[in-house]
């Protein structure tokens, strides 16, 4: 059912322009709005093979302007980032719950990492989580192709998203 719950989101990702701010998401129980900022979205790192990673960006809820900002790499290949978010330093966790045939609930964490900074959590390298590649011979996953696609996202992700408002790129 969790898979199933990630599917549908996929496809509302899709649907979505290429940045979203997500304000709210199914399953969440404490309040009707998130309560902190969550943006996701896309960034292109070959525009030849047409790859895109998939982040999401938290913004502090102390001082973002202040803050550090963290980029948060899960362990991969085929380990999605939201395992980061959702069941290690993010401001969301699944609650733990016998299954009962419904989605899981999301609770909001008050100790996570978001409290004293900025955090990026991409979907690394292409072909884990929601990045992906328009072709076959995008999904290389060699260090080589790796740090090229990080450095090209770190360039980029700057300017597409609301860090330009707290961080000089």
């Amino acid at each position: 059912m969790l898979f199933l719950f990630f599917l549908c989101m996929f496809r509302w990702f899709l649907l979505a322009s290429a940045i979203y701010k997500v304000t709210h998401l199914l399953g969440f129980l404490q309040q009707s709005a998130l309560p902190f900022y969550l943006e996701t979205g896309y960034i292109e790192v070959d525009e030849f093979y047409g790859v895109q990673l998939f982040y999401y960006f938290i913004e502090s809820e102390r001082n973002p302007r202040e803050d550090p900002l963290l980029l948060w790499l899960t362990g991969g290949p085929g380990c999605f980032v939201f395992s980061g978010l959702a069941l290690e330093i993010g401001p969301l966790k699944i609650r733990s719950e016998r299954y009962n045939g419904s989605l899981p609930n999301l609770v909001y964490r008050p100790y996570s990492w978001t409290k004293i900074s900025n955090i990026i959590f991409l979907d690394s390298p292409v072909g884990t989580g929601f990045s992906f590649s328009n072709h076959p011979e995008g999904y290389e996953t060699g260090d080589k192709s790796w740090s090229k696609h990080a450095v090209i996202f770190l360039r980029k992700v700057g300017k597409e998203i609301e860090l330009h408002k707290i961080f000089s790129f």
